[in-house]
């Protein structure tokens, strides 16, 4: 049996890290420059600027349970598997 990672962030290179946090924080940039120079009112500009927080922070609620749930699913399947040799080994089929 593979010995599982207990560290995630060790499966992504320094320059994936990097690429990441940089697109997230050009996309925001963006889109808040856009939303500041959008020929709005006021009150349009605040409202698509929370709409663009909430749609951020379910993005990150969604991806944290996809991986909570996905972790999850290879825990259980890592203590059947346990079970199932823990019962292979103990049958002797000349016994």
């Amino acid at each position: 049996m593979a010995k599982p990672s207990t560290s995630q962030a060790g499966n992504h290179s320094s320059a994936w890290v990097f690429q990441s946090w940089a697109s997230f924080i050009l996309s925001l940039l963006a889109t808040g420059v856009g939303l500041f120079y959008l020929p709005s009112t006021t009150w349009a500009k605040a409202y698509m600027s929370i709409s663009v927080l909430f749609t951020i922070s379910s993005t990150i609620s969604v991806s944290k349970t996809t991986r909570d749930i996905h972790e999850s699913d290879k825990l259980t399947a890592m203590v059947d598997e346990a079970r199932v040799e823990k019962l292979l080994s103990e049958h002797h089929p000349l016994q």
